[in-house]
């Protein structure tokens, strides 16, 4: 029996550092005789310094890696994220009517022996006009006041309310590149000339500039968009999904604050335009901004025109940086002894911060699948694939979900997103479901999906979906303590409010008290763009 003996990262960043720095705690890379973890990086190619957001599953991921989150904050430009805002996904601006809605990331309040409330909000029970996330979290109410989740005395990613972070993806490499190198993993600085292949169509090895050949047992490619291994020696065929998700550009600026204690924004603000939608993630020192577009609709000069009204006068004198991309992914992550993880394996808008989540997923499912025999190599590949698979369709549900719903007609993308053609089958089955009864976890098949229900509930009702629970009142009939439960959860968020400090505070007191515990920040990577 051949047994695996080494693994060769082949991309830094964000991704291929995550990736390297799992796989080396799970395997104790630092211990005598376990198997060796790599990585490759080519000291030529620079990284974007553009605003990355996350999913809260990264605290789990960060934690199990055993990575300080003091460290995080005050290397990576890092802040902390509770959800996402949306502005104007319904209706243009000026229409009537509610302009945003809030997806947050903790779970409806359900106290034992307390009624689920989600019917109850449906049947009238809340304050009129009271949007679900607001009725049901007190993290609503947190948000909008710029309140952070935790106090600096609860423990590394613990904390009242459910977050995510914001970081500099440029700088959290260095962050991870640090640690890894900690746990074990040996970096090599070079530059991937090409790739050799065996007789039966593997990789061989890898040739570089600077240090010739590289060999490892299996490869992981992390190389982002340019899927040098996966995509380029490998040939893993691309499925487009560019028919239910129109955007396929980006152009991001580099924000700076006009005060250094201007508040921060402890979520992520989506606002729709014409022919996409902005991001604006809030960091410590400066917001990153960009407009994402479908180029069917608009065009590079045009985009460009949009983020600067857009940001005013704060985009003067600031460059953009113009990005291409393709929604979809390759139904073959793992083919023969390479695997791809992140933008080389696969790319959806990053309306919900899918983007480090499905590199976590990968990296989950490649460390737990692992074969210690190379003969069972395929075995291997073939679940992992059947499973990365299925959660990207599930992603492209959810994601196509927040366009087909608007009631927008102003510009001609919000009508071809809510034309039947470009829903998938599975999403528009969901919808007709959903018409006479809220959406349920027996719905979702748990290890499939990457969104739980009560984000689906979020979004679905943030777009003032209609579920019609009229006929079916008296299978409800908690009313009268859901209504306390409603009036419950806003009385104790003003007391959340006085407990939980503002975000950019609470931030800040982080930073210090890692630095006073004699924590180093190094400096950071060079930076594209």
């Amino acid at each position: 029996m051949a047994r695996l003996q080494s693994i060769l990262v082949v991309g830094g960043g964000a991704a291929g550092w995550l990736v390297a720095c799992y796989l080396a705690k799970h395997l104790n890379a630092a211990a005598p005789g376990s198997i060796r973890v790599e990585l490759v990086e080519s000291p030529g190619i620079g990284l974007l310094g553009v605003g990355e957001a996350t999913f809260p599953s990264i605290r789990g991921t960060l934690s199990a890696i055993g990575l300080d989150e003091g460290r995080l904050l005050t290397g990576a430009n890092a802040t902390f994220k509770q959800g996402i805002r949306y502005d104007h996904w319904v209706r243009p601006p000026g229409s009537e009517g509610p302009a945003n809605f809030f997806h947050p990331f903790s779970l409806p309040s359900q106290r034992p022996g307390c009624p689920e409330l989600l019917p109850y909000w449906l049947l009238g029970g809340a304050q009129r006009g009271t949007q679900l996330a607001e009725a049901v979290t007190m993290q609503y109410r947190l948000v909008a006041e710029g309140h952070g989740p935790k106090r600096v005395s609860d423990p590394d990613y613990q904390g009242p309310m459910n977050y995510a972070y914001h970081f500099d993806a440029a700088r959290v490499a260095v962050v991870l590149a640090e640690h890894g190198q900690k746990l074990g993993v040996k970096r090599h600085e070079a530059t991937v000339e090409r790739v050799e292949l065996d007789e039966r169509g593997a990789i061989a090895s890898l040739v570089t500039q600077e240090l010739g050949e590289l060999k490892a047992d299996l490869y992981v490619d992390c190389t982002g968009l340019r899927s040098r291994l996966i995509g380029g020696a490998m040939q893993s065929p691309f499925r487009s999904r560019t028919d239910v998700l129109f955007v396929d550009r980006a152009v991001a600026m580099q924000v700076p604050y006009p005060r250094p204690d201007t508040p921060i924004a402890c979520c992520t603000i989506a606002t729709a335009q014409e022919a996409g939608w902005t991001w604006d993630i809030g960091l410590q020192q400066r917001r990153g901004v960009g407009y994402v577009y479908s180029s069917r609709h608009s065009d590079a000069t045009r985009a460009e025109e949009v983020i600067r009204q857009h940001l005013g006068s704060a985009a003067d004198g600031l460059e953009p940086l113009h990005i291409k991309f393709e929604t979809g992914y390759r139904p073959e992550h793992w083919r023969a002894n390479c695997v791809g993880i992140g933008l080389a394996g696969g790319f959806v808008e990053p309306l919900e911060s899918t983007g480090i989540a499905l590199v976590e997923l990968g990296t989950y499912l490649l460390t737990h699948l692992l074969p210690t025999d190379l003969d069972d190599m395929d075995r291997a590949a073939r679940h992992f694939n059947a499973m990365i698979c299925a959660r990207y369709e599930r992603v492209l549900d959810f994601i196509k979900m927040h366009y087909c719903l608007t009631q927008r007609t102003d510009t001609k993308f919000w009508i071809d997103n809510t034309d039947s053609a470009s829903i998938p089958e599975a999403l528009r089955d969901r919808l007709k479901a959903w018409r006479y009864r809220p959406p349920h976890r027996l719905d979702f098949v748990t290890d499939l999906e990457m969104f739980m229900p009560s984000s689906w509930q979020y979004v679905l009702y943030g777009m003032e979906f209609r579920t019609d629970l009229e006929s079916m009142r008296d299978s409800y009939p908690r009313m009268d303590e859901a209504t306390r439960e409603f009036t419950a959860i806003q009385q104790v968020s003003a007391h959340a409010m006085n407990d939980l400090p503002k975000h950019r505070e609470l931030v800040e007191q982080m930073c210090r008290a890692y630095l006073q515990r004699g924590g180093v920040v190094r400096s950071q990577m060079p930076v594209a763009g």
